[in-house]
């Protein structure tokens, strides 16, 4: 008796069918988070799987259609990077090879320790929505509220080419992890809600990464800073292919992004 059963050929409308549906419910449950993180460097990624762990809902905006920010090449296309202690522990929880370069100094392969960071954000339960711009906020009664976005190529088209409306989308809190660029704050300046934002200083790794990880935290109600993002808000230095801060920095600001959610939620229950 023939024991083989005839297979139903795939049918290409049968695929985009199935990528369409999962990708349009998935994308109804990010209209809504707990915290939303503007970057996927591995500032951001820290922070969002850190929240995810703790059992938060979280949405990474990113406007590349790649993850990883400028972790991947690590310093002048050598793809290799230092890490500075104790932040190699971050990299060693998500499978990571640290190698010991010196006194409390560790180097990593990028594209390693930036896909095993992915890997561990989205398996934390957290959700991208990537190739997408953060063009303005969501900014009711002093505080922020969300982002408004659109398709990156849609963006670097120009409006006198292609004019369509963003969409917004909602947050309990804001995470500004863009680096150099400090979007969000950049948008606060350009309302007039926030001083203007005057980059980052010219190179000093140990001042710089001691005032990142410093620095980090709420610059507005419901916005806070990880990252490089912070050097460039306050004007510190920068610190180019050394990646420590960056880690620690998405840790503590996970912490206190964590910290207001909860004290969010203790106000709405009547419990404070």
């Amino acid at each position: 008796m023939d024991q083989t059963r005839a297979i139903a050929p795939t049918r290409e409308r049968d695929i985009t069918r199935a990528i369409a549906r999962e990708y349009f419910r998935q994308f109804d449950e990010m209209i809504e988070s707990d915290a939303l993180i503007i970057g996927s460097g591995p500032s951001g990624l820290v922070c969002a799987r850190d929240l995810a762990l703790a059992g938060f809902k979280v949405v990474i905006v990113e406007q590349m259609n790649h993850l990883g920010g400028g972790f991947w090449n690590g310093g002048y296309l050598m793809t290799k990077a230092t890490i500075a202690a104790p932040a190699q522990t971050i990299l060693e929880e998500v499978g990571a090879p640290c190698r010991e370069a010196g006194p409390d100094m560790f180097l990593v392969d990028p594209p390693h320790a930036t896909a095993k960071l992915i890997g561990a954000a989205y398996d934390a339960g957290v959700k991208v929505i990537n190739f997408t711009k953060v063009v303005d906020l969501v900014h009711r009664e002093g505080r922020l509220e969300g982002v408004v976005v659109n398709w990156t190529p849609l963006e670097m088209l120009g409006h006198d080419v292609a004019h369509v409306d963003p969409i917004a989308l909602e947050s309990r809190v804001v995470v500004d992890a863009t680096g150099h660029d400090a979007v969000a704050v950049q948008l606060l300046a350009k309302r007039g809600l926030h001083a203007p934002v005057p980059g980052n200083g010219a190179m000093w790794v140990d001042q710089s990464e001691e005032l990142v990880i410093q620095k980090t935290g709420e610059v507005y109600p419901n916005l806070f800073l990880v990252g490089l993002s912070v050097a460039a808000v306050y004007g510190s230095p920068r610190m180019g292919p050394a990646f420590g801060s960056m880690l620690l920095s998405g840790r503590k600001g996970a912490g206190q992004v964590a910290a207001k959610l909860e004290a969010q939620r203790v106000r709405v229950d009547g419990r404070g």
